[in-house]
């Protein structure tokens, strides 16, 4: 025998094959946990803040609202309701599209994963010989 040949022949060579992939598959568990938890923490701040920014200006708006109302009362209050009443639906109606719009967009979670597993395979694929 020679001294080159790898010790416990070919079980040795599949445990480490098989070592070798299993830390792979690690490596890339881990990274779909870390943007799991990064995707997390950026939807629970897109909803503090979005609920935040929603009552914040519903209440102003709404006192705007009332304010004018109140200073045009002797002349044109009718006028100054609709108009406000207008300008809410309106505000109401685009905010719903957008709504709409990103909620068809597709999301871009474990995009770095699945763009790492397909470097991966392409690295393991053996080209044919000619």
């Amino acid at each position: 025998m020679s001294d080159t040949a790898p010790r416990g022949g070919l079980a040795a060579s599949l445990r480490s094959l098989l070592g070798s992939g299993l830390a792979l598959l690690q490596t890339r568990l881990e990274l779909l946990s870390v943007e799991a938890q990064e995707e997390k923490v950026r939807l629970l701040s897109l909803l503090g803040y979005g609920a935040a920014a929603f009552v914040l200006l519903s209440f102003g708006l709404m006192f705007l609202a009332v304010l004018v109302t109140v200073l045009l009362w002797d002349n044109h209050r009718l006028l100054a309701l609709g108009a406000f009443t207008a300008v809410f639906l309106t505000g109401g109606l685009i905010a719903l599209a957008a709504m709409l719009r990103l909620a068809r967009t597709p999301s871009k979670l474990f995009s770095a994963s699945i763009a790492e597993l397909a470097q991966d395979r392409a690295a393991m694929q053996v080209e044919p010989r000619q």
